[in-house]
C-alpha cells in the first residue's frame, strides 16, 4: 500500500508523461512530410495535355481538371517515353504507326495551333501505400512542370514533314536534400539537321524522335559558347582582332599614299621653288643681290 506523499508523486508522473505524449503528437502532425527525391537513373514519367482531333482543344475530367495522359508508347522500351533523372545519353522513341487521329494532332503541333504539353514530376509522388508512384491523371500543379515539346516542321496537304532530332534540357536543384522540388524546369525543341531533309509522315508511318538530353544542376544556364564565333555579346576576341585589322589597314594605306602621291608631289614643288629663288617672281631679294634694288626693296636705293 501506498503512502499519500507517493501517490501524489505518481499522479505527477503520469500527468508528465502524458503531456510529454501529447506533445510529440502534435509535432508529429504538424511537421510535413519529408519529400521523396530523385536517385540517379530513375524513371520520370511524361504524360502530355489530352486534346481534341476536330479543334485542337484540351479535354477535360468530370471534375472540371485538364486530363493528362501518358506519352505514346515507344518501340525500344515498350513503355510511354520516360527520362533518366540525371542521365545524359542520346534516347530513340519510335512510335510504330501513326493513327489518323494522332496524325491532326500532329498537325496542330508543327503549325502551332496548340503545342503538344506535357508535364513531368518535379519529384517522385508518394501514394498511400507509401511507395513512389505517378498516376497521369494527378493534377496538383505544385507537383509538376511543363515540358512543352516544340515540334518544327512543314505542314503538307497530304503529309507532314518533321524535324525529328529534339533537344531535351532540364534544370535541377543544386542541393536536393533542402530544395522542395528535384526538377526545376524543362524544355524540348526541334534541331533541323543540316545533313539530311526533315523526315517525311504520313497516316500509317512510324515516327522516330531521337532525343538528346542534357541536365543542368543549376537554375541559370551554362556559359555561352558563341564568343569564339563573335556572336552573344560585343565584345570579343574577334572583335579586338578586327579592329586591330581595320586600324593596320588604315595606316599601311595612308603610308602608301603619301609615299605614292604626296610625297613625290610635294619634292616637285620644293624643287620648282629652289630653281626660281635666283630672280623670277617666286625669289627671294636679298641685299646686295641685285634683285629690285640694292637694299633688297623694290624700287630705287638710298641716293648719296
Amino acid at each position: 500500500m501506498l503512502l499519500p506523499r507517493y501517490r501524489g508523486l505518481l499522479s505527477c508522473y503520469e500527468l508528465l508523461l502524458f503531456l510529454i505524449g501529447l506533445v510529440s503528437l502534435i509535432e508529429a502532425k504538424a511537421k510535413p512530410d519529408e519529400k521523396a527525391s530523385y536517385a540517379p537513373g530513375q524513371a520520370i514519367p511524361i504524360s502530355c495535355l489530352n486534346r481534341t482531333i476536330d479543334t485542337g482543344e484540351h479535354i477535360t475530367d468530370s471534375a472540371g481538371q485538364l486530363q493528362y495522359i501518358p506519352f505514346p508508347i515507344c518501340n525500344e522500351t515498350n513503355r510511354p517515353l520516360e527520362l533518366l533523372f540525371g542521365i545524359e545519353k542520346d534516347t530513340n522513341c519510335t512510335i510504330a504507326a501513326i493513327t489518323d487521329e494522332f496524325f491532326h494532332l500532329l498537325e496542330f503541333y508543327v503549325h502551332n495551333d496548340a503545342p503538344l504539353t506535357c508535364r513531368i514530376p518535379t519529384h517522385p509522388l508518394q501514394s498511400s501505400t507509401g511507395t513512389s508512384t505517378i498516376t497521369p491523371s494527378t493534377n496538383t500543379a505544385e507537383d509538376h512542370i511543363p515540358l512543352i515539346f516544340a515540334l518544327a516542321g512543314t505542314l503538307q496537304y497530304s503529309h507532314l514533314h518533321i524535324n525529328t532530332r529534339m533537344n531535351v534540357v532540364l534544370h535541377t536543384s543544386p542541393d536536393l536534400a533542402k530544395e522542395e522540388a528535384d526538377i526545376l524546369a524543362a524544355t524540348a525543341y526541334s534541331v533541323p539537321s543540316l545533313s539530311r531533309n526533315s523526315t517525311k509522315i504520313v497516316i500509317g508511318d512510324p515516327l522516330s524522335l531521337q532525343l538528346k538530353v542534357k541536365w543542368y544542376t543549376s537554375p541559370s544556364l551554362p556559359p555561352s559558347t558563341t564568343q569564339l564565333s563573335g556572336l552573344g555579346g560585343h565584345v570579343h576576341f574577334s572583335t579586338v582582332v578586327y579592329c586591330l585589322l581595320s586600324a593596320g589597314v588604315g595606316v599601311a594605306g595612308s603610308l602608301a599614299y603619301f609615299r605614292g602621291v604626296e610625297l613625290p608631289r610635294r619634292m616637285r614643288r620644293y624643287g620648282k621653288d629652289r630653281v626660281g629663288g635666283g630672280g623670277g617672281e617666286r625669289g627671294y631679294a636679298f641685299p646686295g643681290s641685285g634683285a629690285f634694288g640694292m637694299n633688297g626693296y623694290g624700287g630705287p636705293g638710298k641716293r648719296d
